[in-house]
């Protein structure tokens, strides 16, 4: 999310809760972290997503050329930007000039590291811990235009790329309305959403160290770095206390056409072995 390196930290999940799922594909890269394949999730009506058309991930701007040559394999008709131009670096405009690169701003106040750092030297584990839920509780109201134009993307039948800077908060939120979309049942949806606590990982060990050197204690970024049941819970939360519950949420309030991103995205149903 906010951070280009996320911790070595783990969200305090219930195992007991969130079953081991089948998921999504995990795509290795050089440098762009976080990055994953939607497909092969199964949907509620045993449909399943299909393979190389929605991916998520962090930030792929600084990608070796390695990492273009697979990125561009994909034949990507968008590359999506939650991120404000304040947490972009010039350097990353060779990378856009390669892709159809777009940005549509996802910003709860001034998220670069120049104003994250001295809020996380001034804080306590909770106080970021609650800035998270906070930030969480304004994407379904606040930030609901820039999260129905991306599911605009999707009625469009577009392969895409979507992304923040972690690949985590804003990219995660986005994931769990797309596949909520898509028919996923929920405990899979936060299931998806939660790993990238371990894709991250071990960019987040970077981070954590690297801020302890200029005076951030690991305990107040651990929040940060994290996702956790707690934040996802705060959005859907919203989502189902002012907005009626996702499908409400997602026809009356997105105004999405369920039904043709799912023509758009999933195969036919599985059928039950004899």
């Amino acid at each position: 999310m906010l951070l280009s390196a996320a911790g070595a930290v783990s969200a305090a999940v219930d195992a007991q809760t969130l079953t081991p799922l089948t998921t999504d594909q995990y795509v290795p890269f050089e440098r762009v972290q976080n990055t994953r394949d939607l497909g092969g999730l199964t949907t509620e009506d045993g449909r399943r997503v299909l393979p190389g058309r929605l991916y998520r991930s962090g930030n792929p701007a600084f990608a070796t050329p390695s990492d273009i040559a697979k990125l561009q394999a994909m034949h990507l008709d968008v590359v999506l930007d939650f991120r404000a131009d304040s947490e972009k670096q010039p350097a990353e405009q060779a990378f856009a000039a390669l892709f159809p690169w777009q940005a549509d701003p996802v910003l709860a106040g001034n998220l670069s590291p120049g104003a994250i750092v001295p809020m996380l030297k001034r804080s306590t584990p909770a106080q970021m811990h609650q800035f998270m839920i906070e930030l969480y509780r304004q994407f379904p109201g606040t930030y609901r235009a820039q999260f129905a134009r991306f599911l605009k993307l999707a009625e469009d039948d577009k392969t895409m790329l979507y992304h923040c800077t972690a690949g985590k908060d804003r990219t995660g939120f986005a994931t769990v309305l797309l596949l909520s979309a898509l028919g996923v049942d929920r405990a899979s949806v936060i299931a998806n959403y939660l790993e990238s606590n371990r894709y991250n990982a071990a960019g987040n060990a970077q981070a954590t160290a690297q801020l302890q050197k200029i005076g951030v204690a690991p305990d107040v970024v651990a929040p940060l770095l994290a996702v956790d049941p707690d934040y996802i819970s705060a959005a859907m939360q919203v989502i189902d206390q002012q907005y009626g519950g996702m499908q409400h949420y997602l026809v009356d309030v997105l105004h999405v056409d369920v039904e043709r991103i799912r023509r758009n995205y999933l195969g036919p149903a599985t059928q039950p072995q004899d």
